[in-house]
């Protein structure tokens, strides 16, 4: 009868066990992949600080507007790095940290674990050491008395550490599950909030960047190129630019005014012509009048 409550009580020790170990595992793995994945976050802002500093090299460059645009840009994707490394902290003490702290608390529970396989086997030892008495000498009764009373200190602290234990494995898993929610939960709400903030800064930052004037820019920049005769030069982009109802219209403009002029031309060297006749005139009837 003791003996099998003995192997009933080892069954129940070793499912204890196996949940304490169970959770030391995948708590472990939790904690590493956590922290691995704040790590990358880190990173991930480092990154951003990096390409934030460049932006704003590069803007120095450029034109009034894309520069302007660059810079806003650059001011908005660098608030968004705070929000990046408060994310960091938090997911450090709110998710790592209590995942990292299971790591002594499965220690503690396998110290009582070792407690109470101490005490298992100590009474499983005086169990054995009972029934040898018992079939060696089984007419000494103070032998026999001595080892049964040894039996029952034995099986009493047996029974008072599996308690405890019991006790403990209880209270463990109840913490376990309570502290899986909160740990999650706390995931969640920490990456919900972050990428709220990460919503409203990069609408921000796209319309900084939509805001940028191209065609402002391109002017400036066409001023710079050819300083001296820009505006010439603006003269004939725009007319090349023109509609081809536009150039119509211009071209026959200049096809009228071709035509007047030549119409001036003609009719001035028909006057000259004239001119020269009536000089031939007053010649020849001089001529007449001498002979």
């Amino acid at each position: 009868m003791l003996r099998r409550s003995l192997e009933n009580r080892d069954a129940q020790t070793r499912q204890l066990q196996d949940a304490v170990t169970n959770v030391e595992k995948h708590f472990g793995e939790l904690c590493q992949i956590f922290a691995a994945y704040v790590r990358k976050t880190a990173r991930l802002r480092d990154k951003a600080d990096l390409l934030v500093n460049e932006i704003n090299v590069y803007a120095s460059t450029e034109t009034p507007h894309l520069k302007q645009g660059l810079k806003n840009f650059a001011d908005e994707f660098a608030k968004l790095q705070d929000y990046r490394q408060a994310e960091v902290e938090r997911l450090e003490a709110k998710v790592v940290e209590p995942l990292k702290a299971y790591g002594t608390i499965v220690k503690m529970k396998r110290d009582d674990l070792k407690a109470t396989l101490t005490a298992r086997n100590r009474e499983a030892k005086q169990l054995t050491q009972l029934e040898r008495t018992r079939q060696r000498n089984p007419s000494d009764r103070h032998v026999i008395s001595q080892a049964e009373t040894e039996l029952q200190r034995a099986t009493m602290d047996a029974t008072r550490t599996t308690r405890h234990l019991e006790e403990t494995i209880d209270n463990f898993e109840k913490q376990k599950i309570k502290d899986i929610k909160t740990i999650f939960s706390e995931f969640i709400t920490i990456e919900m909030l972050f990428h709220g903030k990460a919503l409203e800064v990069y609408t921000a930052a796209y319309q900084n960047i939509q805001k940028i004037d191209e065609e402002e820019d391109l002017e400036v920049f066409r001023h710079s190129l050819y300083p001296q005769d820009y505006s010439s030069r603006l003269d004939i982009v725009r007319a090349n630019s023109k509609s081809p109802l536009q150039r119509s219209l211009s071209a026959k403009c200049v096809s009228g005014t071709g035509q007047v002029l030549t119409c001036r031309l003609r009719k001035d060297h028909q006057t000259e012509d004239d001119d020269e006749e009536d000089e031939d005139l007053d010649v020849t009837e001089e001529e007449n009048l001498l002979k």
